[in-house]
């Protein structure tokens, strides 16, 4: 009964797929899924407060099995409610303001919520949830995220040598196209070492490069003999959101912080101290624990259910939606970020 109440809180999730039915009542309604996201669960890390709590480490098989349903249930429904949205807006009468609105907010639903379920199932061994994660970054367009997160990112975080942690001074505007040219090109490099060293052709669909390329060449093809052009671009759109979203997360998660180079091209091992942490109860349960991310990269095959806080990691003032709002403010920004870099490093 303790496991059953303890995850309860991460099914939370659902309740936002449900919010874009107000797409349907029209009007001001159309923004209210956007004001939830960066308005009410910002509110709710202040009221609610700081979850600084450590798990039990105990997993009984009951505790596995329902920390799983919710990431595997995500799946299919991102992807119907995805469907609804393109089908809704590419078949009705819709003012441009309506379309941009909902564009948007499935977007940032698939980026915060798809793309974090995606990041927790491609940490795992199984098959199962391997094909989970792929399938969801499928539909954004992201599907590179899988070689470099886990080849690329957690090897070289907190050096120069990785596209996906921001420098001290580097405004999120300047970071969005070092990161997404950056980590494509790497997980291309990545992937034709890995194919070389096991045997594997450039035909096979082991490639990861050849079979990610036919499943959105498929995806991009059935969208647009279903809904049209229209259609096609609604849904090219929400996956552009989408990732600009998860590298904003990731611009928030490893500013300014850097790992010691022991000699030439060697690196201190990851400590929780190259992450900021952040124990905002509400976010953390929308987002899986996401924000424990010192743990997360301290140890990386930890669940999202047995993720750690640690109080000697540098701490974000806010949950990640309000890190968000400040990122896309770089004067606002700098002056909140830049002071807490410099009293870590000293």
């Amino acid at each position: 009964m303790r496991d059953v109440v303890r995850l309860a809180p991460y099914f939370l999730v659902f309740t936002l797929p449900a919010l874009l039915l107000c797409f349907d009542l029209g009007g001001t309604w159309i923004v209210f899924p956007l004001f939830f996201a960066f308005g009410v669960i910002p509110t709710l890390d202040v009221v609610v407060g700081l979850d600084t709590r450590q798990p039990d480490e105990h997993t009984s098989n009951l505790r596995r099995w329902l920390a799983d349903t919710p990431l595997l249930l995500w799946v299919p429904v991102q992807l119907s409610t995805t469907l609804y949205v393109l089908h809704r807006f590419a078949t009705g009468e819709f003012s441009w303001f309506e379309i941009v609105v909902a564009t948007i907010s499935i977007g940032v639903l698939n980026g915060a919520i798809g793309i974090t379920i995606a990041h927790e199932l491609m940490h795992r061994r199984s098959g199962l949830h391997r094909a989970g994660a792929e399938i969801l970054l499928a539909s954004v367009h992201y599907t590179h995220f899988c070689i470099e997160h886990i080849l690329g990112h957690h090897r070289n975080v907190a050096t120069e040598h990785d596209p996906a942690s921001s420098r001290y001074g580097e405004s999120y505007y300047r970071f969005l196209p070092r990161v997404v040219i950056g980590s494509l090109l790497h997980a291309w490099k990545l992937e034709r070492e890995r194919c070389r060293k096991q045997g594997i052709p450039a035909s096979s669909l082991r490639d990861r490069r050849t079979r990610y390329a036919l499943t959105l060449l498929v995806a991009d093809l059935a969208v647009l003999l279903a809904w049209g052009w229209e259609g096609l671009l609604l849904y090219l759109a929400q996956g552009v959101i989408a990732f600009c979203l998860l590298e904003a997360i990731n611009y928030i998660e490893h500013y300014g912080l850097t790992r010691r180079e022991i000699v030439d091209g060697r690196f201190e091992r990851v400590q929780p101290w190259h992450s900021w942490n952040s124990a905002h109860r509400v976010s953390n349960w929308y987002l899986f624990n996401l924000a424990r991310h010192s743990d997360h990269h301290y140890l990386a095959s930890r669940e999202y259910d047995r993720l750690r806080h640690h109080p000697d990691a540098p701490q974000l003032p806010t949950g990640y939606a309000g890190m968000v709002l400040l990122a896309l403010v770089p004067p606002l920004w700098f002056l909140i970020m830049n002071p807490r870099v410099q009293r870590w490093d000293r």
